[in-house]
């Protein structure tokens, strides 16, 4: 089936759309969304079809659902880009689809992927920029185009013809201004799409990562001088800062609203593939390779117990131990990591207790100092001074019982944090351990506050 949904007198030269999907009423939801924006709108109920309204029609946007008979949706899009490269091209998925996702984002170059079920205010402010940005860079390759006939112009001038010279350069010059004011218009899009879209993923997270971003970042920013990053990887951290979550939008809302040492096993294998998934999903953002780098790395740990690839020391990028220390210290104060909800002190004091094993020690040393936390040091100091080895009971989890306070920080092999110390043991929390602990075929030891 294809069919063209006419729109009278809305704008001059609208844009046009087309909507591909074997499922007539999501069509018909799309139609509905984008009819009062004035687009002119195609539909078609599959790939095939898809392509035969583009042989006859200029098309500036195709929306694409993966899941389709006969041509599946990465196949189509691909078709497209091989045909008509400059229509931009956006996917409708699944979560289940991260797979056929990537092969998309490979073959068919998409400029984004839309979850489904989408939400009306975000998949229609994606579409207006995706256009914007499309007439950027239109407008970019004609100022472009314009600079080099001048320059050719200008290699035929008569040397005598001083005045025309003059004239030409001077047009030349108003030329590379407005090429560089383009240029610049299109970096800020570029910037504010990502803003907006790390926006979309603290909302996905059901009000848990409200805020994470912002804040992280701005702990960056005063981090990095004492550091002396260079402005390149001060600009990758930015982008990694405002996406280090973007793999987690394939997780399910009861996982994304549990703290970390609070996931079972199973959930804990689904929550470890976040950083390779986020990874994946910039591959073919050239300008974002090395934050897609720093994402992938953001949990391996100095001394080699992280996750996913079990990076050490140096060979951890720096921007991604930079962004281990920065974002563990928000989230243990927003209940992240941990249900309990740490004051500025008790997280600092985390982070130098575990500098050496968790976090690079030269990162943390540096954080102290840039925010002058002299409270978590003497924390620190009291912690360690408090922990003889008379004071504590190791127990195995056969032998604990509600109301017992845990002594020290109870950490896995892999160097996973289950509970930290001063954490009141309940009914539930025990029978979690004791489940833990069956599923790794090892035993807990655990230490608890004795008198």
């Amino acid at each position: 089936m294809m069919e063209q949904d006419n729109q009278t007198d809305a704008v001059a030269a609208p844009a046009t759309l087309l909507f591909v999907d074997d499922e007539a009423n999501i069509l018909s939801s799309l139609k509905r969304l984008f009819r009062p924006s004035g687009y002119r709108i195609f539909t078609a109920e599959s790939g095939a079809a898809g392509l035969e309204i583009m042989a006859r029609e200029p098309v500036d946007m195709v929306i694409s659902d993966m899941r389709m008979p006969e041509m599946n949706g990465a196949q189509f899009l691909e078709k497209v880009r091989e045909n008509w490269p400059d229509t931009v091209r956006i996917l409708l998925t699944g979560y289940a689809d991260i797979g056929s996702t990537i092969e998309a984002i490979n073959k068919g170059q998409i400029y984004r992927y839309i979850s489904k079920p989408w939400e009306d205010n975000d998949i229609t402010i994606t579409v207006r920029q995706a256009l914007e940005r499309r007439e950027l860079e239109r407008e970019k390759a004609r100022l472009e185009d314009l600079t080099r006939v001048q320059n050719e112009e200008l290699k035929e001038l008569n040397a005598n013809l001083e005045g025309k010279v003059r004239e030409r350069t001077e047009e030349l010059r108003q030329a590379m201004l407005d090429l560089q004011a383009a240029h610049e218009k299109l970096k800020k899009g570029f910037m504010a799409s990502i803003r907006a879209f790390s926006s979309v993923i603290e909302m996905r997270g059901g009000g848990v990562l409200s805020g994470h971003a912002k804040r992280v970042g701005e702990y960056m920013r005063k981090l990095a001088p004492k550091l002396r990053v260079s402005d390149e990887l001060r600009q990758d951290l930015v982008f990694a800062t405002l996406l280090k979550d973007l793999g987690k939008m394939s997780l399910s809302d009861r996982i994304l609203a549990k703290p970390f040492c609070a996931l079972d096993t199973e959930e804990l294998a689904q929550f470890t593939k976040h950083p390779i998934r986020g990874q994946a999903a910039l591959m073919s953002l050239d300008q974002l390779e090395n934050a897609a780098k720093i994402i992938r790395h953001q949990h391996e740990q100095f001394n080699r117990n992280g996750y996913p690839d079990h990076l050490g020391g140096a060979e951890i990028p720096l921007g991604a131990r930079i962004l281990a220390v920065v974002s563990d210290y928000d989230a243990l104060q927003s209940g992240i990591l941990q249900p309990k909800r740490y004051s500025p002190a008790e997280a600092a004091a985390y982070l130098v207790a575990s500098r050496g094993r968790r976090y690079d020690p030269d990162v943390v040393d540096a954080f102290v100092k840039a925010f002058d936390v002299p409270t978590a040091r003497a924390i620190d100091r009291d912690q360690k001074a408090g922990t003889s080895p008379g004071s504590d009971s190791k127990l195995g989890t056969s032998l604990l019982k509600a109301g017992m306070t845990i002594a020290r920080d109870l950490m896995t092999k892999d160097g996973i944090l289950l509970l930290s110390r001063g954490y009141v043991l309940d009914e539930k929390r025990i029978d979690l351990l004791c489940g833990y602990e069956k599923s790794i075929g090892d035993k807990l030891d655990v230490y608890v506050r004795v008198g």
